[in-house]
């Protein structure tokens, strides 16, 4: 499929009751309202490809741009291209999903993750924590660097409620992601979830809720889940 056949076909897909539940959640136009669900049956066709990837993102359509990172190739996306990716996402749905999955799959995870917690951008620092999130859930422990993720709960437990506001929510799911998917990590990531406690996040109005991470932890535990890695960051 070409650029300009899948943006007839995401506007035939559009929705105007979704497009106003996603403006609600903070989506910005141009787009259509496309349910996810949708750009997953065009995501199947094309399954895999770069510089398609490259060309939908790049018509700064939210729809598009979501589909863009669900269909990049994550050996072949360059660091360059994952910041200028980071740079143009607009919204959370791709700064803390779209865009966070494709960059924890590839080789610049860390690296780019460790840079964006840093920055003065909120929409940049959150997704750099999202980043972080799904990167434990697919990594081996062995190929992690414990030492510094000791540092990142650290900074957690004494900055969290002082952070913006999508960076709370993004910290508060890290926590969770590594007191899961890591299990030397378990009983460290349930204290400072209790000494930390309830994170509230402002979610403009919607119906959405911050998950309170204590709970979630034992949910994995009981599931027998902590210690379990997915097999990909996108979902």
């Amino acid at each position: 499929m070409t650029v300009q056949e899948i943006m007839t076909e995401l506007q035939k897909m559009g929705n105007e009751g979704t497009k106003k539940v996603l403006m609600k959640h903070g989506a910005k136009e141009p787009f259509y309202g496309v349910k996810v669900g949708d750009l997953k049956k065009i995501q199947k066709k094309i399954k895999k490809n770069h510089e398609l990837s490259l060309d939908l993102y790049a018509t700064g359509n939210s729809d598009a741009m979501y589909l863009a990172a669900l269909i990049a190739d994550e050996k072949q996306i360059s660091k360059a291209q994952l910041q200028d990716w980071a740079n143009q996402a607009n919204w959370y749905m791709l700064s803390e999903y779209a865009v966070a999955w494709i960059t924890a799959e590839s080789p610049y995870a860390w690296e780019l993750a460790l840079e964006w917690i840093d920055s003065d951008k909120p929409r940049l620092a959150s997704a750099g924590w999202s980043t972080l999130g799904s990167y434990v859930a697919i990594t081996e422990d062995e190929e992690l660097d414990l030492e510094a993720l000791q540092s990142l709960l650290n900074r957690i437990e004494n900055n969290i409620h002082d952070a913006p506001n999508r960076v709370r929510y993004t910290m508060n799911g890290f926590l969770i992601s590594l007191g899961g998917a890591v299990a030397s990590f378990t009983d460290e990531a349930k204290r400072i979830a209790n000494s930390v406690g309830k994170v509230h996040v402002e979610m403009g109005g919607t119906a959405c809720k911050v998950p309170f991470a204590p709970d979630y932890i034992k949910k994995m535990e009981i599931r027998g889940a902590i210690g379990k890695k997915r097999k990909k960051a996108r979902c």
